[in-house]
């Protein structure tokens, strides 16, 4: 059976850092993230006996052994759950975006759990599939259940997500500058753990959810801008005190910081920026503000990606392939 699904890269809010089990993707404490709706990505399942092994393609190429292993993780506990010993195609694309810390890995993985689950005649509920897409990447739990979402690190010994306020419930705008960079985000989740600042975070963190929450269910647009841009900075803080001294800043990111920072201090503009685990910048905005927040940003870089918030991932009538 052939299934297809789309799913939305996500921005962290209050981002998770670091992983207490690196095998099933455990975090450290609870996270909370928004899906992009311009962010998409789509994936076709094919499950049938004709294939002898899984076939992988994203984004027109053949992953690495270890990006395989990640998606066979996802296929695997979804065969085993299904009592079903086949093999699978899968195409994924995602928007010719060139930027990292994209959130494009939770929406690659939600929409490959979503399309396999269907494609294997399953329904294992959002709960459970949220937990199986979250061993491919952590995030993708969050993307799965789309919105306005928290993953929880721990809830009666299960780590999974749920949808905290729906998409359209917030007037939120965001302005997206990707940003390039090499760096595995994987690299910098290992080393965190080892910052003399981690501990900090974990005891600060807490009532950073339950403020983004409160934020979150009032629409309150300014204060969800302002805990996010608080929480970065907290974030990669940590990441630059690592062993590593992983800097995922880079030149062009530091402009957009100071240029948001000065709207809203010279300008009154209300904005506010974000960064999960990489370089690319969101800018978190009211709808009436964009236009001015475009032409101020777009002085620095060419690339700017205007969103709302995104759905739940969803299955989709037309394939790839």
């Amino acid at each position: 059976m052939k299934a297809t699904a789309r799913a939305f890269a996500i921005q962290g809010l209050v981002k998770y850092h670091g992983l207490r089990d690196p095998r099933l993707r455990l975090p450290y404490h609870d996270s909370i993230s928004v899906c992009m709706r311009a962010l998409p990505t789509i994936t076709t399942v094919e499950m049938d006996a004709y294939y002898a092994r899984d076939e992988v393609n994203i984004n027109g190429r053949i992953p690495s052994r270890r990006e395989l292993d990640r998606v066979e993780v996802v296929l695997d506990t979804l065969r085993h759950m299904a009592a079903k010993r086949v093999y699978g195609r899968v195409v994924s694309r995602n928007p010719e975006v060139d930027g990292k810390g994209l959130g494009f890995s939770a929406s690659g993985f939600a929409a490959l759990g979503l399309a396999a689950a269907t494609a294997l005649g399953l329904d294992p509920g959002t709960k459970r599939l949220s937990e199986i897409v979250r061993l491919g990447a952590g995030s993708a739990s969050r993307s799965l259940v789309g919105g306005f979402s928290i993953w929880y690190a721990s809830r009666k010994r299960h780590s999974y997500a749920e949808q905290v306020a729906k998409p359209d419930s917030v007037k939120l705008r965001t302005i997206i500058a990707p940003v390039k960079s090499a760096l595995k985000t994987d690299t910098a989740h290992k080393d965190s753990v080892s910052s003399p600042m981690f501990k900090a975070r974990l005891r600060y963190v807490s009532a950073q959810v339950s403020k983004m929450k409160r934020a979150i269910a009032k629409g309150d647009v300014p204060r969800i801008g302002a805990i996010a841009e608080e929480d970065t900075l907290n974030l990669h803080a940590v990441t630059m005190t690592g062993p590593a001294g992983i800097i995922l800043i880079t030149p062009v990111s530091l402009a957009i910081l100071h240029e948001v920072r000065r709207l809203r201090e010279e300008d009154d503009v209300p904005a506010w920026f974000s960064l999960d685990t990489g370089p690319s910048v969101f800018i978190n905005t009211l709808p009436g503000s964009v236009e001015k927040v475009k032409r101020a940003v777009g002085k620095l870089t060419k690339e700017l990606i205007l969103s709302a918030p995104g759905g739940a991932a969803e299955i989709l009538d037309e394939h790839l392939f």
